[in-house]
């Protein structure tokens, strides 16, 4: 696990936590014994990854990795770290859409 969050995780977390969106969220969540979710909306089952630069060269391990988490019940939405710094406003309404659609 990571010891600390990126600035844009830490941006997000001030957004999300305290019920800010109507439901808990927990941050840095072991998950299947193997991976770690950004945040985790338990009772919702949904994830959020916040993909950095690094995440397009790994394209193909994250599609794996929410292949797994989607088979084991998680919904999983990946927001894009230029998102939340460019328009924060759509990235929430993205996040909104995936906790209240099923």
């Amino acid at each position: 696990m990571r010891a600390s969050q990126t600035a844009t995780e830490q941006l997000l977390w001030e957004h999300i936590r305290g019920r800010r969106l109507g439901v808990v969220f927990r941050r840095q969540v072991p998950l299947l014994g193997r991976f770690i979710a950004d945040f985790l909306a338990p009772a919702e089952r949904l994830v959020i990854e916040v993909d950095g630069a690094y995440h397009g060269e790994r394209s193909r391990a994250d599609a794996r990795r929410d292949a797994a988490l989607e088979r084991a019940g998680y919904r999983v939405v990946r927001v894009e770290a230029s998102l939340l710094v460019g328009d924060i406003d759509r990235a929430f309404a993205q996040i909104r859409a995936a906790l209240f659609t099923r």
